[in-house]
């Protein structure tokens, strides 16, 4: 009956119920077999994408653009399976049977039986048009069009061709055969038949699925993306970027935002950031922290260097030289009050990281986003490393209380802006008492 017991048997339930999808799967449809799948590109996602379907017995075609890049695709592949086996993940006989389900193509010629195509290929709007076109040539008419897009909008990625109904959004998240997580978009021409396949598809493979509707960043990222920026901002105010990590990380989180960001790699968080900006200019921050981390040779962890030095282990370091390049975002930035560096408890700190997170849930809510708040609980905890043991975003929001956010967001707001400002939905939560946690959506818009 422990607050943490509380929170870890709704997180039990949580995940067993995103399955279940208003309008969707009370229809009596029945998941049509897949028997093979075919993946574009093989890149780290790509890859670990392959992996996770023949690991659990679904043969895969990789098609890549030319021999070396197939080649280190299907190498990519081959050291997933090893390092399965190594920590005794597999025996020998599965071992070999997950390593004779992969095969490699330059032709699409060669997808002309597969029952379901998972394009995973970078996030370039036209080179993905241009895919989806090819495939709807080449592929059989029953096959699931696929991408695993984290953040385009699906109706521009489905643009150029006729069969819209099978596109479908297939977000894994890295690496795909390991994290359990699968966030599958549906636009307003995806069948419903589609979206029943595809949530078997993730049982088979064992994935934990969520279904979002279509939106720039869907429900993961969109939800995620107020996190990162709010951490850059108070950067900008003077707080410590190691300070903020460590704050992060004593509340639960595996890493903070900043040696996260060291992990994924900048030239990744620009591209999505100007598509966040885009689209919602009026609740994101523009920091110059990473463009001048770029400038100085910084890469994270790929040149081990970035917010942290990286040693041999990948053991990450604090770096003293990094005050140059923060003190100058500062400087750009000029949002110091007073010229001073912002007070702040760790407490705040955690708050003005997590809040604006569940402010952007509860649009995702109001805009039917999300078919129900448990669904995003699961999002943040299996996606994001949120500490299963609080419940999840929304359940852990509801134990501090929406008025309690819903007036910090107001307060911040009046010095930050509008990045901080308390959307409607939370508001009319807020001034009603009602939990956040209840909200289930009846799946019209879905």
């Amino acid at each position: 009956m422990s607050p943490t017991g509380k929170a870890l048997v709704h997180f039990f339930f949580a995940q067993r119920s995103t399955s279940k999808v208003p309008g969707v799967t009370d229809l009596g449809l029945k998941p049509r077999q897949v028997k093979k799948v075919a993946i574009v590109g093989g890149g780290l996602m790509g890859s670990g994408i392959a992996t996770a379907f023949v690991l659990n017995n679904i043969p895969v075609v990789l098609k890549e653009l030319n021999e070396n890049f197939l080649q280190q695709g299907l190498n990519r592949i081959k050291g997933n399976i090893d390092n399965r086996a190594k920590r005794g993940g597999l025996s020998k006989e599965k071992h070999s049977k997950a390593l004779s389900l992969i095969n490699g193509t330059l032709d699409y010629k060669d997808f002309k039986d597969v029952d379901l195509v998972i394009e995973a290929v970078i996030e370039s709007i036209p080179l993905k048009q241009q895919i989806f076109v090819d495939l709807e040539k080449y592929c059989p008419s029953h096959c699931i069009l696929a991408t695993n897009t984290s953040t385009i909008d699906l109706n521009l990625v489905a643009e150029k061709i006729h069969s819209k109904d099978r596109v479908i959004g297939a977000h894994f998240f890295s690496p795909a055969h390991v994290m359990a997580l699968l966030e599958i978009v549906r636009f307003e021409k995806t069948s419903a038949q589609v979206i029943v396949d595809l949530l078997n598809i993730a049982k088979i493979i064992k994935k934990v699925p969520i279904v979002a509707r279509n939106c720039t960043g869907f429900a993961a990222n969109r939800m995620f993306f107020p996190y990162t920026h709010s951490a850059h901002m108070l950067v900008d105010l003077g707080v410590d970027v190691y300070r903020i990590d460590k704050a992060i990380t004593a509340f639960g989180m595996p890493m903070g935002p900043f040696r996260l960001a060291d992990l994924v790699g900048y030239e990744v968080s620009l591209s999505v950031a100007e598509q966040f900006v885009k689209a919602y200019p009026d609740r994101t921050y523009r920091s110059k922290l990473t463009q001048l981390l770029i400038q100085d040779n910084r890469l994270g962890e790929k040149n081990k260097r970035g917010f942290y030095l990286y040693d041999a282990k990948r053991r990450a370091i604090p770096d003293p030289e990094l005050n140059k390049i923060v003190n100058e975002s500062r400087r750009l930035a000029n949002i110091m009050p007073h010229g001073k560096p912002l007070e702040i408890s760790d407490k705040e700190i955690v708050e003005r990281l997590f809040f604006p997170v569940v402010n952007e849930a509860c649009r995702l809510l109001d805009e039917e986003i999300a078919v129900k708040a448990s669904d995003l609980d699961i999002t943040h905890v299996l996606g994001f490393g949120f500490p299963a043991y609080r419940g999840g975003i929304l359940f852990w929001a509801d134990t501090v209380g929406a008025a309690y956010i819903c007036g910090k967001l107001m307060e911040w707001s009046k010095t930050q802006g509008s990045f901080y400002k308390p959307c409607a939905f939370l508001e009319e939560r807020a001034r009603k008492g009602l939990p956040l946690e209840s909200v289930i959506n009846a799946g019209s818009r879905l």
